[in-house]
């Protein structure tokens, strides 16, 4: 078989529903001068999921099924990896759809760039009108992402986050630089990890640079469940606990440390609880809220933190 241009992998755990728009939106997508496969890698679903791949596939050869049977999403990604035959490997969730010409967008801007990876626009599709706290400032539990309609590269000196969502990199990178650390991964109902922004934190400080491309844009469905408070609080306590295990020795750089905490998250923390009391006091509860998320990170990085110190002392 000739081999495509580009690769895009999708990853899915029992959303077959969502898996069938994902697919059907990208598959439209034939521009004249770019071939590409896509690899929908089945992390245990139920039947479901490989009967919506199977009837799909039967009328397009450009999609394959792999089933990976260790669960979590860094290991499905990695086998994505291994499956693709491109140089250039992309990713998509389950419950996105792409814009017309995000296919043709990314080969072009590879060949017209020097980066190693590009990303773009990750725009909720909300089931229900968002309530009125739930700002682009608070979009991360959502996993979604809009930095505006112009360019920028992304570098160590710029390390904003892109989402695995809508992302495509070369794929000696993987080779070169390692895999998805399945460490800080998405497992059964755990929500906060941090399996992306360790790879592109790692890719960054090796000097690999990467580019935010606006035009290149997915529409991600969010459900009424993720448009709670108490879905939010459980995010940020899990992305807490994934930061304790992650252990970044330059993030975690400081002056003193506390119970294996270091330094500068009690100052941040104090900052927050002072803010969050004065919001709350003058009925500023919406802005009061993305304080109290901050306080929720720090539990779940103090609780984890500290159980790891119970086991080893």
């Amino acid at each position: 078989m000739t081999q495509p241009d580009l690769s895009v992998v999708i990853c899915t755990y029992n959303r077959p529903e969502l898996l069938r728009l994902a697919l059907t939106a990208l598959l439209r997508q034939s521009p004249a001068n770019v071939t590409y496969e896509v690899v929908v890698i089945d992390n245990n679903s139920t039947p479901e999921t490989r009967a919506v791949v199977d009837e799909l596939a039967q009328s397009d050869s450009r999609l394959r099924y792999v089933r990976e049977t260790r669960q979590g999403n860094a290991y499905a990604r990695n086998t994505g990896v291994a499956q693709a035959r491109a140089p250039i490997v992309a990713f998509l969730d389950d419950d996105v759809t792409v814009r017309d010409n995000w296919v043709e967008i990314i080969p072009r801007t590879f060949k017209e760039t020097n980066v190693d990876f590009i990303g773009g626009k990750v725009l909720p599709r909300w089931e229900e009108p968002p309530p009125s706290w739930l700002d682009v400032a608070n979009w991360a539990p959502i996993a979604a992402v809009d930095y505006g309609d112009a360019p920028f590269s992304i570098t160590a000196d710029n390390s904003l986050c892109l989402l695995t969502a809508n992302i495509a990199f070369k794929k000696e990178l993987f080779a070169r630089h390692g895999e998805f650390s399945a460490a800080v991964q998405r497992a059964g109902d755990s929500i906060g990890s941090l399996e992306d922004h360790e790879f592109l934190t790692r890719l960054l400080r090796a000097g690999v640079a990467g580019l935010y491309v606006p035009e290149m844009v997915v529409d991600a469905y969010v459900g009424s469940e993720r448009m709670t408070k108490a879905y939010h609080r459980r995010w940020h306590t899990g992305h807490g606990h994934f930061y304790a295990v992650m252990n970044d020795p330059e993030w975690e750089r400081s002056s003193y440390r506390l119970l294996g905490v270091p330094g500068h998250l009690y100052r941040e923390t104090a900052k927050n609880a002072f803010v969050w009391f004065s919001r709350v006091i003058t009925g500023n509860t919406d802005a009061a809220f993305a304080n109290e998320c901050r306080l929720r990170f720090f539990r779940g990085f103090f609780r984890q933190r500290t159980k790891t110190r119970t086991h080893t002392d």
